[in-house]
């Protein structure tokens, strides 16, 4: 049974579903790094952050593509030593849903919305507005390359988002204008 389209789950309509001592079978954290690039010893000019507009929930698939995106196009164009990457947000909430049967006289055996309380099946990230989803460290040469690799995760996660420059030399802050 193929996956439901993100917009199913990207609204925040039910109250957090997150206590996983409770639950039996939680799906597994689709995830894989947190932290991308230069880990040690980074002394980047400039920090650049991906914000989220828009209060939303985020699958942990969506995480991963936005992550192996932007890794795999900083890599290719700065090399591993020249960045670091770090994915801000966790896949908390679990998400539930309950299987539709979808074969011939199928109409006679599913229930529809009785007993509708559905299994887990996937994880999310919950996002406020203005919340960091990706964070972003380069050097100043390198400010066009980290913009168009934000630019592209942005377009992964079901939500507007803008790029945001948290730190950044005051000589550096006024040629690049932010």
């Amino acid at each position: 049974m193929p996956a439901r389209p993100g917009k199913c789950y990207r609204q925040i309509k039910r109250p957090p579903y997150t206590r996983k001592e409770y639950i039996k079978r939680i799906p597994g954290n689709k995830v894989v790094l947190w932290r991308m690039g230069k880990r040690r010893n980074r002394n980047f000019e400039l920090t650049l952050s991906l914000l989220a507009k828009e209060a939303v929930q985020i699958r942990h698939s969506a995480l991963e593509a936005m992550r192996v995106s932007a890794n795999r196009f900083l890599n290719k164009e700065l090399g591993p030593e020249n960045y670091f990457l770090w994915l801000r947000t966790y896949p908390h909430q679990i998400l539930r849903e309950k299987k539709m049967m979808a074969f011939a006289g199928a109409d006679r055996i599913q229930e529809g919305m009785r007993r509708s309380f559905g299994k887990p099946f996937a994880l999310a990230a919950r996002v406020r507005p203005g919340q960091p989803v990706l964070t972003l460290e380069v050097n100043y040469q390198d400010l066009d390359t980290a913009k168009s690799a934000l630019r592209r995760a942005s377009m992964k996660i079901p939500t507007p988002c803008k790029i945001h420059l948290d730190k950044a030399p005051d000589e550096l802050r006024k040629k690049i204008g932010f």
